[in-house]
């Protein structure tokens, strides 16, 4: 294997092993959406866990009646959304979709807003992964907002304060 001379190869792959059993007993971390406190998802970031850095990608799970974020687009960030379980009432645009277990979804950059809501009485779980560039903005068209994360640091302006109103 040919490395540059400041790269080491990365020998421990067990670093980068996670079984179910680990995945299964990892506690979930509850997020709650810093604009919509109706969206809480528990979430297990596996990306993290195996420090991925230029991809995310996390299992979650969603409580009957919750949602799953602000209606949003990234301009930067490709998400997508492959469902394990449960159903999940996803608002693409201007369209509604019911997804079930095994249904796919794509968010590309600069594509239409999209969000998520558990209508069910049963819990919803999904694999949510996507890329993670540098910088992204992320645009939430219904409350005004823009949110702007640079490096892992994010913060947000309402339209009217920049005239985009």
């Amino acid at each position: 294997m040919m490395t540059l001379p400041d790269q080491k190869p990365h020998t421990d792959t067990q670093a980068y092993v996670l079984t179910k059993s680990d995945i299964d007993n990892t506690t979930e971390t509850k997020h709650v959406h810093q604009f919509n406190e109706q969206a809480i998802r528990h979430t297990v970031s596996l990306s993290d866990i195996v420090g991925l850095t230029k991809c995310g990608l996390h299992l979650v799970r969603v409580e009957a009646g919750d949602e799953t974020t602000t209606h949003h687009y990234h301009e930067e960030s490709d998400e997508f959304i492959y469902m394990l379980s449960g159903e999940l009432s996803l608002r693409y645009g201007d369209e509604q979709y019911q997804l079930r277990t095994g249904d796919f979804v794509g968010f590309p950059a600069h594509g239409a807003p999209h969000s998520m809501r558990n209508d069910s009485d049963t819990d919803a779980t999904y694999l949510m992964g996507g890329s993670r560039p540098p910088i992204d903005i992320t645009l939430y068209p219904e409350i005004k907002r823009k949110m702007y994360n640079i490096h892992d640091k994010k913060e947000y302006v309402d339209l009217e304060d920049l005239g985009e109103v």
